[in-house]
């Protein structure tokens, strides 16, 4: 009897339970809209955003030419040329058919039709760097203290010329007093296009350039062996002086 008593005390003076206030704010009438977290650019538009940042780098130089200097002379940046010739479907023709397309619909001049058109086929990796469409191009290049003159006779001079260059297998074909040669590499064959030019302080400038080359290895090949012939033609006009 006493425990009933005491058990029915307990539950008298039992605490009723609270409940916590519920963190809902108070109906307005109006639907509360739900925050949903920012929405993510689909995974391939991302990637082509990518591809597209990616590509703005590159394209300030192709086909050795800076985007200012394609600017100055046609009118238009790479970037503007790219998204041209993008729209006109070039990656699907051959390289004569852009250089014709820009020379005839653009108004494009016949060297810088074919300068867009390789720096285009470099952009969309239809071409690789230092190809051309005749093949690969190794270029060279120095400047010395000599006068032009003898800058140019110790090329045209096949005496003078092997003191320097050897038994290089090269055929003169054609010859500009002072300016320029146009040699066939006979061991290919390929060919030697050799500028001159006046440089300040009555210096002297030679370029070298070694086209039609079979591959990307030919190229380096022939790179390092005119870098090395210029290095000696300098050396010895020098010593002569």
């Amino acid at each position: 009897m006493a425990t009933t008593r005491k058990a029915a005390v307990k539950t008298a003076t039992r605490k009723p339970a609270t409940r916590k206030p519920s963190a809902r704010k108070p109906a307005t009438g109006k639907a509360v809209p739900r925050k949903h977290p920012a929405r993510r650019p689909p995974a391939r538009k991302a990637a082509a955003a990518g591809m597209l940042e990616a590509a703005s780098g590159e394209v300030l130089r192709l086909a050795g030419v800076g985007t200012d200097a394609v600017a100055r002379a046609t009118g238009k940046a790479w970037d503007q040329w790219l998204a041209i010739l993008d729209r006109a479907g070039a990656a699907a023709m051959p390289h004569k058919a852009i250089a014709a397309l820009l020379a005839g619909k653009f108004g494009v001049p016949g060297w810088w039709s074919e300068m867009v058109t390789v720096g285009y086929e470099q952009a969309r990796g239809l071409r690789k760097p230092h190809e051309k469409a005749d093949g690969f191009a190794a270029s060279a290049s120095r400047t010395g203290a000599a006068g032009l003159d003898r800058l140019y006779g110790a090329w045209a001079d096949p005496k003078l010329r092997a003191l320097w260059l050897g038994d290089a297998p090269i055929q003169v074909r054609r010859a500009t007093d002072g300016k320029s040669l146009r040699i066939t590499w006979t061991a290919g064959p390929s060919n030697v296009d050799v500028t001159f030019s006046q440089a300040p302080g009555g210096k002297s400038r030679v370029q070298v350039e070694h086209g039609r080359l079979p591959d990307a290895k030919a190229r380096a090949a022939q790179k390092d062996y005119w870098a090395g012939a210029l290095e000696r033609l300098k050396a010895m006009l020098e010593k002569a002086a």
